[in-house]
């Protein structure tokens, strides 16, 4: 009788479509583990691309931000001690302060010349870029901060023009200034020791009352160029046979045409569109306002796998809960147990996906890596499917399945403007396909009406 009893309970379990609705959980919940050390593995093989790419770079060049040019002259402060006491007259010091001028015109032609270098098996563009820097200044202008023309340090004055990586400059040049020609020198001048770039003395060549001056520059750089607005009127035209751009920064070109031999953009930035004047002196501090006005493009690859990779994954728990779910309505719809370590099988085939496609990405790159990865999958679950499920037609079902998620999946990808859209619509049509099928289920017993 006891025996009866227990082999009762155990039965009654087994058909308890809540406790075998819990299990299926609790599988999914287990399947997690390895599709978070995949994502781990993802994190790591991005870290160590990252560093290939800072290895090339370092050698060749970084990301260029282009800077200037502009005139800085030098300039005597006097400045009153006024804590000298009442009966004492107050010291006064003289200290070397320096204001900084804008031209009136900026215009920059360049074109970069790219290339993908490889350490190992990550990819690294590269570019070579050749720039023409012309335009126009006025000469600076002291009356409205007062300064007594004695003050003025004329034979100081200096044009600089900022490199981020000076490093990348390939070759020398020289600028031309009116009728003079001036060399360069290495630094951004004694006023901006900390800013890289390079720089030329104007000692006796700061008479008359407007100065045209242009000069070549030659420079290595990677992954981008950016440019900043200094003219009052500045126009900048790059051209690259690039032919992924990704125009980034304060302003958008306002003039571009990409198409697969590469891309042209021009940008025309207005005086009034930027929030820092044609001059100022020390004490005034414009560098978070000149930063944040910088412009120009990214040098991206067509597909970064290590991003498909991130984003696809992110999909892994909703893949193994659809495919349970189709396993389970084998069970309830047509009689046919399976075991909870087929079912955890199964879902391991699913999980093997990530690490597939990312895997033969690096090597293949991710459109092929991609087709690659998902049929293998496909034909090992159908294969696996025609034993757990004993029967080639209902195999054939979840290989039919799975190749639509796979296949909406990539879509999803692909359209990263409609992923929400197209995921928002996808699960919709799932949960009114589950609610479909499980219509005239018993919940209460094991079988059917």
């Amino acid at each position: 009788m006891e025996n009866n009893w227990l082999q009762s309970f155990i039965e009654s379990i087994r058909n308890s479509q809540l406790l075998r609705v819990l299990l299926i959980g609790f599988l999914i919940l287990l399947l997690q583990i390895p599709i978070v050390m995949i994502r781990g593995v993802i994190l790591e093989r991005e870290a160590t691309r990252n560093e290939a790419v800072r290895d090339v770079t370092s050698s060749w060049g970084e990301t260029q931000s282009i800077l200037g040019p502009w005139i800085t002259v030098p300039y005597l402060h006097h400045r009153v001690d006024k804590r000298a006491s009442k009966n004492q007259k107050g010291f006064t010091h003289t200290e070397t302060q320096y204001a900084t001028f804008l031209p009136e015109k900026l215009n920059i032609t360049g074109t970069a010349s790219s290339e993908v270098r490889y350490r190992g098996i990550f990819q690294v563009p590269l570019y070579s870029l050749s720039l023409v820097v012309s335009g126009r200044f006025s000469k600076p202008d002291f009356s409205a901060w007062g300064t007594n023309a004695n003050d003025i340090l004329w034979d100081q004055a200096h044009l600089s023009f900022g490199v981020s990586d000076s490093k990348g400059i390939t070759e020398q040049t020289g600028l031309k200034w009116n009728n003079n020609e001036l060399g360069f020198f290495p630094g951004s001048g004694e006023s901006s020791r900390t800013k890289p770039g390079i720089h030329v003395p104007l000692r006796n060549v700061l008479k008359g009352e407007a100065f045209d001056f242009s000069f070549p520059l030659a420079v290595n750089g990677s992954q981008g160029v950016f440019f900043m607005p200094f003219g009052r009127e500045t126009e900048v035209t790059l051209t690259s046979n690039w032919p992924n751009p990704s125009f980034k920064g304060n302003w958008l070109p306002s003039k571009h045409l990409v198409n697969s031999d590469g891309f042209e953009a021009i940008w025309n930035i207005p005086f009034l569109g930027r929030n820092y004047p044609q001059q100022w002196k020390t004490g005034v501090d414009f560098k978070g306002a000149v930063e944040a006005s910088q412009f120009g493009v990214n040098f991206l690859a067509p597909i970064d796998h290590y991003r498909m990779g991130h984003r696809s994954i992110k999909y892994a728990a909703l893949f193994v809960v659809l495919t349970f779910i189709t396993l389970w309505l084998f069970e309830i719809l047509n009689g046919i147990r399976i075991h909870s370590l087929q079912y955890l099988l199964l879902g391991a085939g699913i999980s093997v996906f990530y690490l597939l496609e990312l895997s033969l990405a690096e090597h293949l790159g991710f459109v092929t890596a991609y087709i690659v990865a998902s049929l293998a999958i496909v034909l090992l679950l159908v294969a696996y499917s025609v034993v757990v499920l004993r029967s080639p037609k209902k195999a054939s079902i979840i290989g039919v399945i799975m190749a639509i998620l796979y296949s909406y999946l990539y879509i999803v990808l692909r359209s990263q403007d409609y992923a929400l859209l197209i995921g928002s619509i996808g699960l919709f049509v799932v949960i009114a396909s589950i609610m479909y099928l499980t219509r005239k289920i018993n919940w209460y017993g094991p079988k059917v009406q």
